[in-house]
């Protein structure tokens, strides 16, 4: 959420400026959890906003939330979001490659699961908005 806030506030675009913003794999959770946090700090993730993992996964799946953030997201962005960009459906994307730095031994040591996030804008030559 830092790193997509930090991003829209000091990047000059908004939230609507972008044909798509994307995360990696928030799960259904996660991501309802994201647009709120983003709501109380002003922003609303419109109908622009998905997280790959809640494209690969159904919630009916029972994979709870779902699965590698940086294989989802690689999963997504070189298929489904590269041939919109290449065929010029979408112009400019956000492109937030979310992820968990999990370690099995964090929780028996009471740690927290710390969290990253690079924000990556892409745009194509080809159309878009």
């Amino acid at each position: 959420m830092d790193t997509m806030f930090t991003m829209l506030t000091q990047s000059g675009y908004t939230e609507n400026d972008f044909d798509l913003i994307v995360t990696g794999d928030l799960g259904k959770l996660g991501s309802d959890i994201l647009r709120d946090l983003m709501r109380k700090r002003g922003i609303k993730l419109g109908q622009n906003y998905i997280d790959c993992g809640n494209i690969i996964y159904d919630v009916n799946q029972k994979c709870y939330q779902g699965g590698s953030g940086c294989a989802c997201s690689a999963t997504i962005f070189n298929s489904f979001i590269m041939d919109k960009l290449m065929s010029g459906e979408y112009k400019r994307i956000a492109y937030l490659a979310t992820g968990a730095l999990m370690s099995t031994q964090s929780c028996y040591q009471g740690e927290t699961i710390p969290c990253i996030s690079h924000a990556v804008i892409v745009e194509s030559p080809y159309g878009g908005k």
